[in-house]
C-alpha cells in the first residue's frame, strides 16, 4: 500500500468517499418487528423469534416490540428504535391492523415505509392487515374474501380451533403460532390469493387483505 498522501483531485471521487454503512453491523442480520398490539402479535411473533434466535445464534437475530400504537405513530416509534439501536437493523417490520383508522393514515404508513427504505442499508416493511391480524390466522384454515368486521373473525376462529380440539379463540392466547404452524403454507397461499384480488388497491381498500405472509416468507427458511 502506498504511503503517499491522497491527491486533492481524488478527494471527491466516489471510491474515496467513506461508506455509509461502514459502522453498521449487518452480521448477524438483525430484524426489528414492531407491532401495534401488545398481546396477540407479540405472542405470535415472539414464538418465531425464540425459535430463530436459539437456532441461528450469531447468524440472524429478531427483536419483537409491542408498542400499543397504530399506523403513523407506530412507524415513528419503529424508526426511533431502529435509529437508536447499535445493531444496525437490516429489516424493520411495522405490523399494524387497519381497524377503523383513517384511510389516509393507513395508506401513508405503507407509502412512507417504501420511501424510507434503502436497499443497501435498511428496509422498512408495512405489514398491514385489513381489518386485523385475525384474518391471517383464519387463512390457515380456509380462503375467505368477504369483507367482515374484525369482531366477526373471532367466532370463526373459535369454530376452527374447536375443530382441532384447541378451544376458543381469545386475544390473549399465547399459543397461536404453535397451533397454526403446520398450516403455514396454506395461509401463505390464501394470503397471496387475496393479494392478487387486491392488485392496484391501497391497503385501506384491500378488504380483506394482509401482508403478514411477506414477513413469514422472509423468516420461513429459518423455521
Amino acid at each position: 500500500m502506498s504511503l503517499k498522501p491522497t491527491k486533492k483531485s481524488d478527494l471527491n471521487k466516489k471510491w474515496m468517499q467513506p461508506r455509509r454503512d461502514s459502522n453498521r453491523m449487518l452480521q448477524p442480520e438483525y430484524h426489528l418487528i414492531v407491532t401495534e398490539g401488545t398481546e396477540t402479535e407479540p405472542a405470535y411473533f415472539g414464538a418465531i423469534r425464540d425459535i430463530i434466535n436459539k437456532k441461528y445464534q450469531g447468524k440472524i437475530k429478531l427483536v419483537v416490540c409491542g408498542e400499543g400504537d397504530n399506523t403513523l405513530s407506530l412507524l415513528n416509534k419503529a424508526r426511533k428504535r431502529a435509529e437508536a439501536d447499535p445493531n444496525g437493523y437490516k429489516h424493520v417490520w411495522v405490523v399494524y391492523d387497519t381497524d377503523d383508522f383513517p384511510s389516509e393514515h393507513i395508506d401513508t404508513t405503507a407509502r412512507l415505509c417504501r420511501e424510507l427504505s434503502t436497499d443497501d442499508i435498511i428496509t422498512y416493511h408495512a405489514i398491514w392487515s385489513n381489518q386485523c391480524i385475525e384474518l391471517w390466522f383464519l387463512l390457515h384454515f380456509s380462503y375467505m374474501q368477504s369483507d367482515l368486521h374484525r369482531n366477526e373473525y373471532w367466532p370463526k376462529l373459535s369454530y376452527w380451533l374447536q375443530r382441532i380440539k384447541a378451544g376458543n379463540y381469545s386475544k390473549n392466547r399465547t399459543d397461536m403460532y404453535q397451533l397454526l404452524r403446520s398450516r403455514m403454507d396454506t395461509a401463505i397461499v390464501n394470503a397471496k390469493r387475496l393479494d392478487e384480488e387486491n392488485v392496484g388497491k391501497p391497503p385501506s381498500l384491500s378488504a380483506p387483505g394482509t401482508k403478514v405472509y411477506e414477513l413469514i416468507e422472509q423468516l420461513k427458511p429459518y423455521l
